[in-house]
């Protein structure tokens, strides 16, 4: 079942963000656009890469109104001490979930129920705290954080352009479509 257009579920955890432990739910996914990033542990080997790479962003999301929000199975205890103990992590300024629970990767539909670990899971949510886009790689296969911005970008056009669409490869400024019975077959 997707997930694309349905209200993120409710749940409640506590997070590592900027020196910390904060609170958080699926209530700060409302009313600004969210980026929720899922991995499978912390003090691993791609998901360091992974992080450090969507802190090298968050500058540019932060400039499109988007929070991130990294989750993983792990308590938000061991994200601080990651945080204080790898130079990837440390740069991380964006909040860090713990989901010792598993409710939230049950929520998200991102579970490897065996393990206990979370899939390579990344969702958009809107200012409604609906999923409007999510990918889920297999545990070997890093993300780049960078094809995000576009995601946002064309997510954005097309809540504030009803009637609008975005084409492949769309990127900011670029033409978009108005489905009509006059483009079927004719692109």
């Amino acid at each position: 079942m997707s997930l694309i257009g349905k209200e993120v579920l409710p749940f409640n955890a506590s997070a590592y963000h900027n020196g910390k432990f904060i609170e958080v739910s699926e209530a700060n996914f409302k009313g600004k656009w969210s980026v929720v990033c899922f991995y499978p542990a912390d003090f691993t080997f791609v998901c360091p890469t992974e992080l450090e790479d969507l802190q090298n962003q968050y500058e540019t999301l932060k400039g499109l109104g988007v929070e991130v929000y990294s989750v993983s199975t792990d308590t938000h205890f061991v994200h601080k001490a990651w945080h204080d103990n790898s130079e990837a992590i440390g740069k991380i300024e964006y909040i860090m979930i713990g989901d010792p629970s598993h409710t939230i990767s049950r929520n998200f539909d991102v579970l490897i129920e065996e393990d206990g670990l979370a899939d390579r899971g990344t969702f958009i949510i809107d200012p409604d705290g609906v999923v409007q886009a999510l990918e889920i790689n297999a545990g070997g296969i890093g993300r780049d954080a960078s094809t995000l911005v576009n995601k946002i970008k064309a997510a954005q056009y097309v809540r504030n352009h009803p009637g609008e669409v975005c084409p492949a490869k769309w990127q900011e400024g670029g033409e978009t479509l108005k489905p009509s019975l006059d483009l079927v077959g004719k692109i």
